[in-house]
């Protein structure tokens, strides 16, 4: 009986404690609740600079919670939270280019067809490239034989510096030629692919839109949807 008295008259006395503190604290900023490296809870209008690092909790008048002063970051926390800040922000670009690059889309082209048109316009000036470079790669071929004929009736004979030459530049231009036709050739894949997923991109961005304007239509003809009616206080839903 007296322990518990004893319990009683401790809880009374911290309280009234607090309860003085905060009315003395009236006319101060804020009053804080921090812990010392003992355990030890402490309340005063300031913390120390040597608890800061264990954070605090700010009280209101009454003595209530209003704020949490979280504690300071050690090495590794502080390198683990700009590492998340780091992917959040490139996730944020990331997000930023791909809108980007939808609403480029949507711009440039209002049907799919277009996306079409687009792409054989773009592959027919690529195949009118090769097939230049083919006519052209043909007639050196055929350049290259003729002064490699002339080259061979010297026989033993002393061969004139101008075929050498001719000889000399009609390989490198062929070579030239070849490494162009090879270019434009994975060019028509490459183009082929961008025009492809264009086209898928803009479907589904598209289909997006159109679900979006059909719900959007639907809620302005039938209107919001009732609100459930809570029973009645100290009735029973059956």
């Amino acid at each position: 009986m007296r322990a518990a008295s004893t319990n009683r008259i401790g809880r009374i006395t911290v309280a009234v404690a607090i309860l003085v503190m905060c009315g003395i604290g009236g006319a101060r900023a804020a009053t804080y609740k921090w812990v010392d490296d003992q355990g030890v809870v402490h309340y005063s209008d300031k913390v120390p600079p040597e608890a800061v690092s264990k954070g605090a909790t700010v009280l209101d008048k009454q003595g209530r919670p209003v704020k949490n002063i979280e504690p300071a970051l050690t090495p590794e926390q502080v390198k683990a939270k700009q590492a998340a800040e780091d992917e959040q922000r490139a996730r944020a670009r990331v997000q930023e280019e791909q809108l980007r690059k939808d609403r480029a889309l949507m711009q440039s082209y209002t049907t799919e067809s277009e996306i079409d048109v687009a792409k054989n316009r773009a592959l027919g000036t690529i195949n009118a490239q090769i097939k230049s470079a083919q006519t052209y790669t043909a007639d050196l071929t055929r350049r290259l034989q003729e002064l490699k004929t002339r080259k061979a009736s010297y026989g033993d004979k002393r061969v004139p510096p101008d075929v050498e030459r001719d000889i000399n530049t009609a390989d490198v231009e062929l070579a030239r030629q070849n490494a162009l036709i090879k270019q434009k050739t994975d060019e028509i894949a490459a183009v082929t692919a961008k025009y492809d997923a264009d086209k898928a991109r803009w479907e589904e961005i598209y289909s997006d839109q159109a679900r979006r304007a059909a719900a959007n239509a639907a809620v302005a003809v039938q209107g919001p949807a009732p609100a459930t009616k809570s029973p009645a206080p100290g009735t029973t839903k059956k």
